[in-house]
């Protein structure tokens, strides 16, 4: 027996203006008549059919009062779904309640011969794609499909009579709500794994878990008098010329951006600047995004605007503001995406310095754009920030104390930067709301409709104090014209109520949820003009859909079309959206905004190639995706942002391994696997496990083609890798091959990092002379062929590397006025480059050099710069190093030797793990000397021991001679000592020093073995 689902007006009316499928979360609920067979071999069929039909019935008026909707009938079962066809905000708690009505109901219900009818019912919830939300003409029922209804199916079948039992995804949604009994696990027909199951036994009193991860501003500032009192008196500071920085955070939802328009409204008369730099989810790695959207607001760019109209609005705002510098143009050109001179500027530079000097040059225009009065400057999400916005930022605030400038930046609680932590930053948390703050809020938002106080109470409890909660739930009952359930507890769990809440929103919005879908599928915030190109809707109902959508308050915008901006309130509102769209729709889409970025947009691919990219890649199109991401690698490399030149390029590097395999695939995946490698040693170090396998991959392509460009700047790479991991023979062999490489191609930057890395390996070895003449004469090749200007083919600049280098060598040689002048010269071009990694690097090396000449002071200065750098930018094997050579030092200026040495000697595992076995020995050694300074002998002279060891064995000979003085100083501070041992132990030192022509470390040896000697007739007197 078959029946379908009535049409009622209620029905129809819910069901208006949904045509699309779609995918969507529901509440599937099954029910189904206990002992019907038995009834109809005792009952009259007429009898039958009239219980069968007074049990359907029952079932239609319980399950539509509670707002579900029934598809499908299957003879004394019905199947009926909540969350569709339109959602509500609770529906898996509905659909229990239902549940439990429904057997009640059908309970009363009188049967022949005075039996009651009894049910069973199974509940899921989950996912499911609704093919079709209008039943079909031809009167096929509407398809769901999705393991939901099966599972409800199943559970149904296992429930004992007038019980409910459900899924453990709809108890976890409603637990609190309703009291369940865990029934354990089953192994039902269809499902690979054991199933859980619970059985409900009754409402219960709920306690809400309501959390935010959405903004707000459309209520008034409630209970926050204190938080802007605090904003308003660094305002105050700021405009009388003592700069503040403030870091306002907390929970999403809890009304970070609320509390900064507030302050930007009330100071709008007497700030001269206003700049909002607003991250984004999506645009991670999109450099400086925050704030060439900013600056491209404030020229008056358009999409459409070609390159000429682009540069005259350039020129008209840097006329506004007085800019007149042509490398500050070409900066701005640059940032804005404005296509460059044919006399650029930039076109000279190094990546490096270009770096800073785009840096300098946005900070020297807000100071040209605010030249005496007060500013306020907002970085809003800095967790969804890039790493060069972020790297303005830090310039920013360093800057803020001497200018008129209020600094504001919002971030969740889990963002931490390191300049929190300066006594000059005001931190700002945000919390909870109280009770009655929460009440207005909600008054306010519902005050065309008089809430009963039950429903105001709920609404309450369910925000727990989170402003942007209490304003979507008002809103919600507002515009559903009707209050939530009428026991004022909260029923639904935080991620199931807030989607479910968004979802009813949306679906309320009838033909302007389509534009919704449509605007999430750009990304969370959407232009009109681009919008307007991949819809096919007529401009005036465009329109009106986006104002509704606007109305609604889902979407802000900004501008009147077609230069409108419309941003969604919050990502998971955007998501919503979003994630109602089938995949094959959503690749349709993605595929329709990459081909009108790419024909109407051209600029798009030079500007911003990794949105491009990702539209292309998500719709597909992988082929025409790959080229954009390698792009985007690159532009941000230029911009020495190794940390999203990194991603981009392992993208393209993962797309193209999924291509077929010929020439052209081997020769882009050699290149990308070079950049990504520069890029993650740049940024992580040579340490890391992925630069070895991007290296070891790279030389395979190279030998398969005989490559010898790109093989280069793979044993390059390989060789750091080599002299890192402790192996200098196989590094040698390496360096060689480049050395060859250099002389056949007669490039100078291959005869320069050639030069470079075999003379680095001389010096570690200890021959000396010949590290000098390698090393001294890249340099010599580096200043003659304006080095910084060549390609780069590692993650150092090779003048850096080299100088650091020699600076060791001339050292030991004793030549001190050539190590003072390569150490200036190291320092000044390591700045001049701009680059942390480069300026890390060198102070690590200045404060080696330091502490080898026991300038301990000096070592501090220098390694707490270095710590700095590599703290903010994530430089983990320079960061150890920089604090290993600070422990040393702090231990030999006797600063709390005890903890120098803990430091010092919990430094040397961390070493091992990062992969470190180079220059092992020169820190055992370090560590000796403390452990020598604190009295522990015994343990020194075990250290030294195993110092040696490593040197001999990984190679260090450099470090042998101060080793083995080292080692003598130990012998002479242990009561066995035998006699000569100390001697001994010097001549070796000697020996070593003399044969590496080491004339320093021969001089202290020898200086040190003739004190013992004049002292050896005095002691034989004695």
């Amino acid at each position: 027996m078959l029946r379908q689902p009535s049409s009622d007006t209620t029905t129809s009316s819910r069901l208006l203006g949904m045509h699309r499928a779609e995918r969507r979360q529901v509440t599937a609920l099954i029910c189904d008549l206990v002992g019907s067979v038995s009834l109809t071999v005792r009952l009259d069929p007429e009898d039958m059919t009239s219980v069968i039909d007074a049990f359907l019935t029952t079932c239609e008026n319980v399950i539509g009062r509670h707002g579900g909707a029934i598809t499908q009938y299957a003879g004394d079962g019905v199947l009926a779904y909540f969350g569709y066809p339109r959602a509500g905000e609770d529906d898996a708690a509905t659909a229990i309640r239902a549940a439990i009505a429904l057997r009640d109901a059908v309970g009363r219900l009188d049967a022949a011969q005075g039996q009651p009818l009894r049910l069973r019912i199974g509940i899921a919830t989950g996912l499911v794609v609704v093919s079709d939300l209008m039943p079909r003409a031809d009167g096929r029922p509407v398809d769901i499909v999705g393991e939901t209804p099966n599972l409800a199916a199943r559970l149904q079948s296992i429930a004992a009579p007038d019980s409910i039992v459900v899924a453990r995804t709809t108890e976890r949604i409603a637990r609190g709500m309703f009291d369940f009994r865990d029934l354990g696990t089953f192994a039902l027909k269809g499902f690979a794994a054991p199933v859980e199951a619970f059985e409900v036994l009754e409402e219960a009193a709920v306690a809400s878990r309501f959390h935010a991860r959405i903004r707000g501003e459309s209520s008034p500032l409630v209970g926050r008098d204190q938080e802007l009192a605090r904003l308003f008196d660094c305002w105050a500071a700021a405009r009388f010329g003592s700069g503040q920085v403030v870091l306002l955070h907390g929970e999403p939802g809890i009304g970070k951006s609320r509390l900064v328009e507030e302050l930007r409204r009330r100071v709008a008369d007497v700030s001269q600047l206003q700049m909002i730099w607003h991250c984004s989810p999506t645009r991670c790695d999109s450099v400086l995004y925050p704030i060439s959207e900013q600056l491209a607001l404030i020229a008056g760019f358009d999409r459409t605007d070609g390159a000429a109209t682009r540069r005259d609005k350039l020129d008209r705002f840097m006329n506004a503001h007085g800019v007149t510098d042509t490398t500050a143009r070409a900066v701005l050109a640059d940032v804005l995406g404005v296509a460059p001179e044919p006399d650029n500027p930039l076109q000279t530079m190094t990546v490096e310095k270009r770096s800073e000097v785009t840096r300098e040059t946005l900070l020297r225009l807000i100071d040209m754009m605010v030249p005496t009065g007060p500013a306020l400057l907002v970085l809003e999400d800095a967790h969804w920030s890039d790493t060069t916005t972020l790297e303005l930022l830090d310039r920013a605030i360093q800057r803020a104390a001497q200018r008129r400038w209020l600094i504001v930046v919002t971030a969740r609680l889990e963002y931490e930067p390191p300049w929190a932590a300066s006594p000059k930053v005001t931190r700002l948390p945000l919390g909870r709301l109280s009770q009655g703050d929460a009440e207005r809020i909600c008054t306010h938002v519902a005050a065309s409709a008089a809430l009963p106080a039950a429903t105001l109470r709920q609404i309450v409890n369910r925000g727990e104090g989170i402003p942007l909660f209490l304003e979507e739930l008002a809103k919600y009952v507002v515009e559903a014209s009707a209050a939530p359930a009428r026991d004022g507890h909260a029923s639904v769990a935080i991620p199931a109520s807030l989607q479910d809440s968004l979802v009813a929103r949306l679906d309320r919005l009838g033909p302007a949820r389509r534009i919704a879908n449509l605007g999430a599928a750009i990304g969370r915030r959407f232009s009109y003009d681009l919008l307007s190109a991949i819809v096919a809707e007529p401009e005036a109902r465009l329109g009106e859909s986006l104002d509704q959508l606007v109305k609604s308050g889902l979407v802000e915008s900004s501008g009147a079309p077609p230069d409108s901006l419309y941003t969604f309130k919050h990502a998971l509102i955007r998501d919503a959206a979003y994630e109602s769209l089938l995949r094959r729709e959503r690749q349709t889409l993605h595929g329709r905004i990459a081909a009108v970025l790419r024909d109407r947009f051209p600029g798009t691919r030079d500007t911003e190639p990794e949105l491009l990219a990702y539209h292309f890649t998500e719709s597909g199109a992988i082929a025409e995706a790959i080229p954009l991401w390698a792009d985007a690698g690159r532009r941000a490399a230029s911009r020495a942002a190794h940390v999203e030149a990194a991603r981009h390029l392992q993208t393209a590097l993962d797309l193209l391994r999924h291509q077929s395999a010929d020439g052209e695939r081997a020769d882009l995946e050699l290149e990308l696997l070079i950049g990504l490698a520069v890029s993650l040693a740049a940024s992580r170090g040579y340490t890391v496990p992925e630069v070895g396998k991007a290296l070891s991959e790279a030389r395979a392509i190279c030998d398969a083609l005989g490559n010898t460009a790109g093989l280069f700047a793979v044993l390059r790479g390989i060789c750091s890798f080599l002299i890192i991991a402790g192996d200098l023979d196989g590094a040698e062999e390496m360096a060689h091959l480049c050395l060859g490489i250099g002389e056949q191609t007669g490039l100078p930057e291959h005869r320069i990092e050639s030069g470079v890395a075999l003379g680095y390996i001389l010096f570690a070895r200890g021959d000396l002379p010949a590290a000098r003449r390698l090393l001294a004469a890249a340099v010599q090749l580096y200043q003659a062929s304006d080095g910084a200007r060549l390609p780069q083919l590692s993650s150092q600049d090779p003048l850096v590397a080299g100088q650091a280098s020699l600076l060791q060598v001339l050292h030991a040689m004793g030549d001190d006025a050539g190590a003072a002048a390569v150490a200036s010269d190291l320092i000044a071009h390591a700045r001049r480059l701009g680059r942390p990694f480069d300026l890390a690097w060198a102070l690590s090396w200045l404060a080696f050099y330091q502490l080898a000449r026991g300038d301990y002071e000096d070592v501090l200065l220098a390694t707490e710069e270095a710590l700095r750098i590599c703290r903010d930018h994530g430089y983990p094997l320079y960061q150890l190093v920089a604090g290993s050579l600070q422990a040393h030092a702090r231990g030999h200026l006797g600063r709390t030797p005890d903890e120098a040495l803990a430091a010092a000697s919990e430094a040397l595992p961390a070493f091992q793990t990062l992969g470190m076995m180079h220059f092992s020995c020169f820190y055992l050694g370090e560590v000796a000397g403390l452990q020598l300074i604190v009295g522990k002998t015994a343990e020194a002279m075990q250290t030294i021991d195993a110092a040696i060891d490593a040197a001999r064995r990984y190679g260090d000979g450099y470090f042998l001679s101060p080793l083995h003085r080292r080692r003598a100083e130990i012998l002479a501070a242990l009561p066995d000592t035998a006699p000569g041992q100390v001697t001994a132990a010097l001549r070796e030192a000697v020996a070593v020093a003399e044969a590496q022509g080491a004339s320093a470390f021969l001089r202290r040896a020898a200086a040190r073995l003739a004190a013992i000697d004049d002292d050896a007739p005095r002691r034989q007197s004695a």
